[in-house]
């Protein structure tokens, strides 16, 4: 079982990434899933989609979870039963799973040139250090990209908007780690967050 990278952040926070290799049945045949992640497994469309849900539950095994540990409340926020904190992302043939004492939110996102067609949508005060024709543009709208899903998935507030609630401070992809702010109705509130790359994709996650 490809289980391709473990990150420890800190002594409380774990970040497992899995590289999707496997098929549909050997991910889904070793795994025990409660009667609603199955019916939703099922109903999805995509073979791609399937296999990155199931694979989230091997990273679960990894951590010494089970499907039956995590749920998921009404604004689509994972939780664990323990009361530690999870976040969960998938992308193509990556997922990663990051668990902590802490706040957190984790996302990997494929490197691709059209992600700058759309950053005016989640880009405002980070154009003010970002060069559009330097040869890591592309890297560094990823890692904002990034940086604020992780923000949102933390969050998980109806309403926040990545281009006017989130800020990235000035980063070098040499460095790795950066640092976040939430603005939001009164609420101004700081986190450390980092960033990999592997593969042609970037994986972020923030800690609180």
């Amino acid at each position: 079982m490809p289980l391709y990278k473990t990150l420890s952040p800190n002594s409380q926070t774990t970040v497992k990434i899995w590289k999707i290799e496997e098929s549909y049945d050997q991910l889904i045949n070793p795994l025990d899933l409660k009667p609603e992640s199955l019916t939703r497994v099922l109903g999805m469309k995509s073979e791609l989609h399937q296999r990155g849900f199931l694979s989230v539950r091997h990273l679960l095994k990894a951590f010494g979870y089970t499907d039956q540990d995590l749920f998921y409340d009404a604004n689509g926020k994972p939780h664990l039963k323990d009361g530690k904190h999870i976040s969960i992302t998938h992308s193509f043939t990556f997922s990663g799973v990051i668990v902590s004492d802490t706040d957190v939110g984790i996302d990997i996102e494929r490197q691709r040139d059209k992600i700058a067609i759309i950053a005016k949508k989640f880009v405002e005060y980070e154009f003010n250090y970002l060069d559009q024709k330097a040869s890591d543009y592309i890297n560094k709208l990823t890692v904002i990209w990034g940086i604020k899903e992780s923000l949102y998935k933390l969050f998980a507030t109806p309403g926040m908007l990545f281009r006017e609630h989130f800020l990235v401070i000035p980063f070098s992809i040499m460095d790795t780690e950066t640092v976040c702010w939430i603005d939001y109705k009164g609420l101004k509130k700081r986190y450390s967050a980092s960033f990999l790359e592997f593969e042609g994709f970037t994986c972020a996650y923030v800690i609180g």
